[in-house]
């Protein structure tokens, strides 16, 4: 993912995403009896925090759709193939935030821009956290949250998919997208 940060503030901290320490999940039912995980490893992003006010808050983050793991390389590339994201037209995934709303105590609605396969659409995350900052052990400051939010593949134009014998599809249309991540201090 790469990311730029929006104009700080003097409240605000601009913090950069750690893709060591950070994940981008997603889970879809397969066969309509289990779910099926899957995630990307390259992902990049920032934030601009404002830690007296998160509604003041924005975060930007890009997946390099191409890092796409499910466990089973076969299963990969045609994830990968015209038939679903086209990592060679459609390079990334992108998210922008464009409110953030306080839910409650250390919960965030924070709503953006999904661009995925090329189509934008509104989504909101439900977030736990930031975490209050915390020194590692090479001085780095650091927060950590959690994010996750539904969306139907089918609206992003991901549609193929294949009819069962016994009735019903291959790959369920309702994505649930969890992310665990963990920002530095810039």
């Amino acid at each position: 993912m790469t990311a730029t940060l929006s104009t700080s503030t003097p409240s605000t901290t601009a913090w950069n995403l750690d893709p060591v320490h950070s994940v981008a999940e997603f889970k879809v039912k397969h066969m309509m009896i289990s779910n099926v995980k899957g995630q990307f490893t390259g992902i990049s992003g920032a934030l601009t925090y404002d830690a007296a006010n998160p509604v003041n808050s924005s975060v930007e983050a890009t997946i390099d759709a191409s890092t796409i793991n499910t466990r089973d390389a076969q299963r990969d590339a045609h994830l990968k193939s015209p038939d679903f994201f086209d990592v060679e037209q459609f390079p990334a995934l992108q998210f922008r935030s464009t409110s953030v709303a306080a839910k409650g105590d250390d919960e965030l609605a924070v709503t953006g821009d999904l661009t995925i396969h090329g189509v934008t659409r509104k989504v909101v995350f439900n977030v736990e956290g930031p975490t209050a900052p915390t020194t590692d052990p090479w001085g780095n400051t650091r927060i950590g949250l959690s994010a996750v939010t539904k969306i139907n593949r089918k609206d992003y134009g991901l549609t193929w998919n294949a009819a069962l014998e016994t009735g019903g599809i291959l790959v369920g249309e309702e994505v649930t997208i969890t992310l665990d991540i963990q920002f530095v201090k810039a």
